[in-house]
């Protein structure tokens, strides 16, 4: 079973590859591609206790506008934890990764 996902994941991986390739070609497509996407960022903080661990995911419009964002703490491997972020802690994690970019 874990062979059939990994023959569907590569046969996806070829397609999107392919997608990608055209949009190079074409505006229009790259442009209509643009408009549908939404990315996530999840960036891992630093902890002490390599046991555990926790981070911030931020999710962003295409242009790279911040809308939403939650805490994930994972304490053991079997009980991660996901926490909404309220607007205000929102903005304190934004004014905080302000600087930080994606190259």
């Amino acid at each position: 079973m874990a062979e059939d996902i990994e023959a569907n994941a590569q046969k996806k991986l070829k397609s999107r590859i392919r997608k990608f390739k055209k949009i190079l070609k074409d505006e229009n497509e790259k442009e209509e591609l643009f408009d549908t996407l939404g990315a996530s960022v999840e960036i891992f903080l630093p902890v002490k206790n390599p046991e555990e661990g926790d981070s911030i995911i931020l999710y962003t419009t295409a242009d790279g506008k911040i809308v939403d964002g939650e805490y994930s703490y994972l304490e053991s491997e079997s009980n991660p934890i996901s926490l909404p972020l309220s607007d205000k802690d929102l903005e304190l994690f934004i004014a905080v990764f302000e600087d930080f970019r994606l190259k």
